[in-house]
C-alpha cells in the first residue's frame, strides 16, 4: 500500500488530508498513542526499571496499520531522504514520530544518543543495516605522539521489515541506518524514542568508510501534531 500523499507545486510532498474534529472514540492508532504515553507515565522512560520494554513492543506490534488513522501526520518531501513528523511527546519522556521515506533513499549511519528506539513499519518496506561502533586504534606520528584513529564500523546484519513488523534498537546493539529499498513507493514508519535525547541534545552520525563521527542536531521536525512547521534540517 502506498500512502495517499500528493506532490505540491514545488515538487515537495505534502499531506493532502485536512484533519477533522470528532467526538467519537479514538481510533486504534490514537489509542496506541495514548497507551504508549500511559505506560511511560509522568516520570518514567524506557531506561527506568519499572517500564516493561516488551509491553511497549507488544502494543506497537498489535496495532494493525490503517492509513486513514495516521495519514494526517505523514508529511513527505521528495527532496529529502526522509521527513520526521512529531505525533506525541509522551509527557515529556519520549518522542513518537512518523517518518516518511523517499523511494531509494535512507538515513545516515547513526547512534541513538543513549536512548531506546522502537520502530514499526506502517506502510511499505524498510531495510535496517546494523553496524558495530568504530573501533579505536593508536597511530604514532613522527614525534612519537600517539593519537586515536577510528577504524571503520563493520556490518553485523541486514534485515528487511514489511508493514506491521516492529524492531527495537539501542546503542547497546550498535549503530544502524534505515533505507527504503523501493525505487517507486514511499515507506512510512512509526518511531518511539525514549528518553528524547536526540531531540534535546542531538546524536552522532558516522562515516561508513572511515568511522569518523560527527554530531548533528535533531531538534527540528518537518511537522508537529499534524501541522507543517518551520522545517527539519
Amino acid at each position: 500500500m502506498t500512502p495517499s500523499i500528493a506532490l505540491d507545486a514545488t515538487g515537495a510532498c505534502s499531506n493532502s488530508f485536512p484533519s477533522t474534529k470528532s467526538t467519537s472514540l479514538p481510533d486504534s492508532f490514537h489509542k496506541l498513542v495514548t497507551d504508549l504515553s500511559r505506560i511511560l507515565g509522568p516520570s518514567s522512560g524506557l531506561t527506568s526499571a519499572d517500564v516493561n520494554v516488551e509491553e511497549l513492543h507488544s502494543l506497537m506490534e498489535n496495532y494493525i496499520s490503517n492509513e486513514d488513522e495516521w495519514k494526517k501526520y505523514a508529511f513527505a518531501d521528495l527532496s529529502r531522504g526522509y521527513t520526521r513528523n512529531l505525533v506525541d511527546e509522551g509527557n515529556g519522556k519520549s518522542n513518537l514520530l512518523i517518518l516518511v521515506w523517499t523511494p531509494g533513499r535512507g538515513s545516515p549511519l547513526h547512534d541513538h544518543a543513549d536512548a531506546h528506539c522502537l520502530m514499526k513499519v506502517l506502510s511499505g518496506t524498510l531495510t535496517e543495516t546494523r553496524y558495530t561502533f568504530p573501533s579505536t586504534s593508536t597511530q604514532s606520528s613522527l614525534s612519537f605522539d600517539t593519537q586515536p584513529v577510528p577504524a571503520p564500523p563493520t556490518i553485523i546484519k541486514t534485515t528487511t521489515y514489511t508493514t506491521n513488523q516492529v524492531t527495537y534498537m539501542s546503542d547497546n546493539l550498535g549503530l544502524h541506518k534505515i533505507s527504503n529499498p523501493s525505487p517507486h513507493n514511499v515507506a512510512v514508519s512509526l518511531h518511539l524514542y525514549t528518553p528524547p535525547n536526540a531531540a534535546r541534545e542531538g546524536c552522532n552520525i558516522f562515516d561508513e568508510r572511515t568511522g569518523r563521527k560527527s554530531h548533528v542536531t535533531q531538534s527540528n521536525f518537518y511537522s508537529e501534531f499534524g501541522r507543517r512547521v518551520g522545517g527539519q534540517v
